[in-house]
């Protein structure tokens, strides 16, 4: 593990934070490590395994489960979340973002580690996603996904936050320190997407109705060897099937449509919405936590070679996030892919407890 602390004010732009990329039959023959789930399988649908609601009915979380009541663009709304508070506080709350093709739930061993440490712990699923609502129409946003974040805080009297963010989540929680600057305590980004811009980088846009056809296709054996080529560097171990069978399940229950327009909605609000270039505007102490062997970026099996070949270079976009927010401090995982607190969940809970620590408790 290389530490690096840039204590040089920003430069420029480069962030953000999501997953996976479903695929059409053409992109079948894709290589494994650079498809989606539905890429790799849309040949071969898998139906053995559990069949789960498209509110994730059926799938247990790890502490109970609570619901958010709201309404946003004239439709009532409910956001499943997780509030573990600690035997022994020390006064800080800490929100967990879950990625793409994650849940609050996958977070299981954080929140414990976190609980234990005496933090505050929010873990919410984001409208669309896992336990819930997927609303047949919403205009998806990282602002608007932010201020629904900011109201269920609101509604916990919760205002002063360490943001972490993974993945997609990543992306969310710099917008979500964009726009609440002053309850946002400290960052923490977990190989975040978005720390290049595929857009411009020449990643052929989709619609949405194409993105939906590809989510459609989505299977078990496609999550499963798409996790293993970019989230965990090649390795497979029995521990990360559940979180397989958990996205696999609300494909195969009876909401499988609802589950894959919001998905497809939500990947084209990923696509559409880089917060790179404004990396430079982060004013609260960030940590950056970076497994280097990640490959991920947004749309790339649909890329043409030259393309695909430029993207997702983790160490390096890293270390340039790292140059291009204020403050910065970057912690690399060097044998670690895109999900570092699965992979190895000691490493990675040590440096986010020691960069946390770091940071004094109030401002």
């Amino acid at each position: 593990m290389k530490l690096h602390r840039p204590f040089v004010h920003a430069l420029s732009s480069l962030c953000a934070g999501a997953v996976l990329c479903a695929a059409s039959v053409a992109l079948a023959a894709t290589p494994v490590s650079e498809a989606s789930p539905a890429a790799v399988t849309a040949s071969a649908p898998d139906d053995a395994g559990p069949a789960y609601g498209p509110e994730l009915q059926g799938f247990n979380y790890p502490a109970p489960v609570e619901r958010f009541d709201f309404t946003s663009q004239g439709v009532p709304l409910q956001m499943a979340y997780m509030d573990v508070k600690p035997a022994h506080g020390n006064g800080r709350t800490v929100v967990l973002l879950h990625g793409k093709n994650f849940c609050s739930a996958t977070w299981d061993p954080t929140i414990r580690r976190l609980s234990d440490a005496g933090y505050r712990v929010i873990a919410p699923d984001q409208i669309g996603f896992c336990k819930s609502s997927k609303p047949e129409h919403y205009q998806y946003s990282f602002q608007q996904l932010a201020r629904n974040t900011h109201a269920l805080l609101e509604s916990l009297g919760v205002s002063d936050v360490t943001v972490v963010g993974h993945s997609t989540g990543g992306m969310l929680a710099i917008r979500y320190a964009l726009m609440y600057p002053r309850e946002t305590q400290q960052l923490v980004l977990v190989n975040p997407i978005g720390l290049e811009d595929w857009k411009a980088k020449g990643v052929p846009s989709l619609s949405v109705d194409q993105w939906y056809q590809r989510e459609l296709k989505t299977s078990a054996d496609g999550i499963r060897r798409y996790e293993q080529a970019t989230y965990y560097a090649g390795q497979w171990r029995a521990d990360y099937e559940p979180w397989v069978q958990m996205l696999a399940g609300m494909y195969r229950g009876p909401g499988k449509q609802i589950v894959a327009w919001n998905s497809a909605l939500l990947y084209d609000m990923i696509y559409t919405q880089p917060v790179v270039y404004e990396l430079g505007q982060l004013s609260m102490p960030t940590l950056l936590l970076i497994g280097q062997k990640d490959t991920t970026a947004i749309g790339k099996d649909a890329a043409p070679p030259e393309v695909r070949a430029k993207l997702g270079h983790y160490p390096e976009l890293g270390r340039a996030a790292a140059k291009a927010i204020p403050h910065a401090t970057l912690v690399e995982f060097p044998d670690l892919g895109h999900a570092p607190q699965m992979q190895d969940p000691d490493a990675f809970h040590k440096a986010l407890l020691d960069g946390l620590a770091a940071v004094p408790g109030n401002r």
